[in-house]
């Protein structure tokens, strides 16, 4: 079996749109010490797979096909620094749906397991928010937190920023 390093998209690998969604590549925005987590993933065999709520699809404030594009970009520039997921899932379900996908619930991750044969025992998720490690907790990864976060019972470890996590991988 495989061991993944699950991603949270914006707040991770990509700078949050505050009081909105990243609808159009040109609003894709990369945190630069996102390129640590996909660099140690490659070094030590770990798979990157992205989980990404989207629930501006749900509100009809972008498409699918919009959201391919942003992710298509987001490829690009990973791949500029010789990286590329190997999975990206997403959830277009609104908040309170009850969506067996949609973080805090764990679908989007056991997708990924189904398709990449990943033990999720061996495997970390990590995230900008508490439902992404409530998702991690669920499938039964370890999880880091970023941000400022105390005494938080679902993240195994909380770190200020995304370049610090890979202190505390392995």
């Amino acid at each position: 079996m495989n061991k993944a390093l699950f991603l949270d998209r914006d707040g991770i690998i990509n700078e949050r749109n505050i009081g909105g969604y990243i609808t159009k590549p040109e609003a894709f925005k990369l945190i630069p010490e996102s390129l640590s987590l996909f660099a140690w993933a490659k070094e030590h065999g770990y798979y990157t797979v992205i989980v990404t709520n989207q629930q501006g699809i749900g509100k009809g404030l972008m498409t699918e096909q919009d959201l391919a594009n942003v992710h298509t970009y987001m490829c690009s520039i990973l791949a500029e620094h010789g990286f590329t997921p190997d999975a990206i899932e997403f959830c277009p379900d609104l908040d309170g749906t009850n969506s067996p996908r949609r973080k805090p619930a764990p679908g989007m991750l056991f997708d990924a397991v189904k398709k990449l044969d990943i033990d999720l025992s061996t495997s970390w998720m990590i995230g900008d928010s508490i439902s992404d490690a409530q998702a991690g907790k669920h499938a039964g990864t370890k999880t880091i937190l970023v941000g400022d976060y105390s005494d938080i019972p679902e993240a195994d470890v909380i770190c200020a920023h995304v370049g610090e996590c890979v202190n505390f991988l392995g």
